[in-house]
């Protein structure tokens, strides 16, 4: 027995031209849900990195040093569009109690140099910088730029 539920008059002609509109809108349907599939998906921004500092103070300096970046720099590193993610200080961890940890984030590496440029030239930073002379809270300073990779959740 055969169940021929598709009868068209007109013959296989009019059969074809129903199989082919049926593909014609299963393939734009597919082409449009993948476009927008396509639009939901978060990608990377290429140029944006991270800068990773990492102040090791002078031992018994780190509370001063702490201070520094909560009253005067932080403020000074925000004027000049210097995006600091975080700071950080180390928890029990031997051989890093007198480290001080901050990331900042640029929009690529072209602008951290213009943006650290201009901190530098800042009058305010000049200041930070004789006072650092007369007395010195940082030993070493370790600085490395990352960027994010593509399964980053920062981005």
């Amino acid at each position: 027995m055969t169940l021929n539920c598709w009868k068209f008059k007109g013959g296989k002609s009019k059969v074809w031209t129903v199989w082919a509109i049926a593909l014609v809108s299963f393939s734009a349907g597919s082409l449009i849900t993948a476009r927008l599939a396509h639009i939901n998906q978060v990608e990377a921004d290429t140029n944006r990195v991270f800068e990773l500092r990492v102040y090791h103070a002078v031992p018994g300096k780190l509370p001063a040093l702490e201070s520094r970046f909560r009253d005067t720099t932080s403020k000074l590193l925000a004027k000049h569009d210097l995006n600091v993610m975080g700071y950080w200080v180390s928890e029990n961890a031997p051989g890093w109690d007198n480290t001080f940890i901050w990331i900042v984030a640029h929009a690529s590496r072209e602008e951290a140099k213009r943006n650290w440029d201009t901190f530098v030239a800042d009058p305010a930073f000049q200041q930070a910088v004789k006072a650092e002379q007369t007395e010195k809270l940082v030993e070493k300073v370790d600085e490395t730029y990352m960027q994010p990779t593509d399964f980053s959740p920062m981005k």
